[in-house]
């Protein structure tokens, strides 16, 4: 059975003591923390084979694209994918910027309609605004209940028009589970193309692409106890093998003429540029710790977790969840509100404990619009999470209503 009190001395920032308390660490939906293994990693990477990758052919170069390859590898296993099908970028946001790009100039043209939902956050909202400001695309939305999830009764007449979709898998409010396979079997049959931002279940859930079938899928390395400044993005290898790249410099080209160059093999062919070398050795470390604790053996704790954190809550007077009240069909990002209590008032003064909470929209405006609230405050679970971490919280919280 998995125990998170026999992992925390693995996240050297959980050891820390803040205004004078130990840390309790209840932001990871924005981003988690890193393994020892992460760090070091990353160190050793700058320490002792510090050389760009793909270019030299002495010892240090080649100890660095086997290693940065190497984490493609590891990737590639952990979603279930072919080594040539996963891409790195600088982060999620820039990926699906990317895929965007790619699928203007490849697949959309003015007129087409792109289908989002309105829990979508915002780095998979504004990029698909701006292609239809831009090149004339329509947006649509999939609407919500009202526990913020996806109404697709009449998903059929929804695709009319449609040529792509872009939705998130997990909510990064309500934590909501969206039913992105069943989404994704209607695109196929109409032969649209399907884009799944992963941000917020990569961490918790086990993802494989083939079985979901999706056209691309996205992750944030730092969101899944690995280092910032590394995105992945998965393309269906007969998609990307088709496209033409649109971004252009070193490692991406084959042959360069005056006038015009030819491309590289996927997927160097959309790498364009000195990559995240250090961050991919780091990530391909993260998925290393997270594959020798195994993924499966976490989820029932967080589970249990979300449902603790929930029913405890539900014992502050003046508290609403976004969401579903259970957790079924959800995941450990729970938003909440507080009766005539600002969300930034409530983050502010817990962290007086060494409580870190996050205040705000959670760049998901449209999602608190549907709530009809400005903000939320949140608690987002990890693995190293324990109930002691959430009782310290909810005691604060109290404190926070009989103060206010």
């Amino acid at each position: 059975m998995f125990d998170p009190a026999n992992i925390r001395s693995d996240f050297p920032l959980l050891q820390q003591t803040v205004n004078g308390y130990p840390i309790i660490y209840l932001d990871n939906a924005a981003t988690s923390q890193k393994p020892s293994i992460v760090l070091e990693s990353m160190e050793t990477y700058y320490r002792e084979y510090n050389a760009n990758v793909h270019r030299g052919l002495y010892t240090m170069a080649e100890k660095a694209t086997l290693a940065y390859e190497k984490a493609r590898e590891k990737v590639a296993h952990f979603i279930g994918a072919e080594q040539d099908e996963v891409l790195f970028e600088r982060s999620a946001t820039g990926a699906i910027n990317h895929i965007a790009d790619l699928l203007v100039r490849n697949r959309l043209k003015a007129g087409d309609a792109i289908l989002l939902t309105l829990s979508e956050h915002h780095s998979n909202l504004v990029p698909w605004q701006i292609m239809a400001q831009r090149y004339g695309f329509e947006l649509k939305f999939i609407p919500l209940n009202e526990e913020g999830k996806l109404i697709i009764d009449n998903l059929d007449e929804m695709l009319e028009e449609v040529k792509a979709i872009a939705i998130q898998h997990v909510s990064n409010v309500t934590g909501v589970i969206h039913p992105v396979k069943e989404i994704i079997e209607k695109a196929r049959a109409r032969g649209i193309i399907t884009l799944i931002d992963a941000c917020q279940s990569i961490p918790h859930v086990p993802i494989d692409v083939k079985a979901l079938d999706c056209d691309f899928l996205v992750f944030a390395g730092h969101k899944v106890y690995g280092p910032t400044g590394i995105g992945v993005w998965y393309g269906k290898k007969e998609l990307l093998e088709s496209f033409e790249p649109v971004r252009g410099g070193g490692d991406m080209i084959l042959e360069v003429f005056e006038h015009h160059s030819t491309w590289n093999e996927v997927p160097a062919k959309f790498e364009a540029g000195t990559p995240a070398i250090a961050e991919a050795i780091g990530l391909g470390a993260a998925i290393d710790y997270i594959e020798n604790l195994q993924l499966a053996s976490i989820l029932p704790h967080e589970q249990e977790l979300t449902s603790y954190t929930i029913s405890r809550l539900q014992e502050i007077p003046g508290v609403r969840i976004l969401g579903p009240a259970t957790n079924k069909n959800r995941l450990g990002a729970i938003a909440f509100v507080m009766e005539g209590i600002h969300p930034h008032d409530i983050a502010a003064y817990v962290d007086r404990y060494g409580i870190a909470i996050r205040a705000g929209h959670h760049c998901a405006q449209l999602l608190h619009k549907h709530f009809r609230i400005p903000a939320s405050a949140r608690i987002s679970l990890g693995m190293y999470n324990t109930r002691e971490d959430i009782d310290r919280a909810i005691s604060a919280l109290q404190e926070v209503r009989a103060k206010f």
